[in-house]
């Protein structure tokens, strides 16, 4: 047994923290409510949606990764779940959208 927070828990507090903050968070995908893993959408008025997916490193520590799609997010976060039905895919859109992630869901 895991002392790891399920995923269904992460994403919602983060929801709740970033619509409680005033911006807007919205799952795209569901996975796995256990274990599934977290892609973010990282929406801004001044630059293109970036990606950035919680991982693991090999020393047990929750990182924030950012990917470069060079087909765009939307096509990227579609062909990801289609491999893997086990993502969970979340946009946000406030200020400071990483700051909220890593204090939500890098904290387990």
């Amino acid at each position: 047994m895991s002392d790891r927070l399920p995923t269904h828990l992460m994403v919602g507090a983060l929801l709740r923290r970033v619509n409680d903050a005033g911006g807007m968070a919205m799952v795209r995908a569901k996975g796995d409510p256990q274990g599934g893993a977290i892609l973010l959408l990282i929406e801004s008025r001044s630059s293109p949606v970036r990606v950035l997916e919680r991982t693991i490193t090999f020393d047990g520590v929750a990182i924030l990764a950012e990917s470069v799609p060079p087909d765009g997010a939307e096509a990227y976060w579609r062909r990801r779940c289609s491999r893997d039905p086990d993502l969970w895919v979340v946009e946000l859109d406030i200020p400071e959208a990483e700051r909220f992630a890593a204090e939500t869901i890098l904290l387990n």
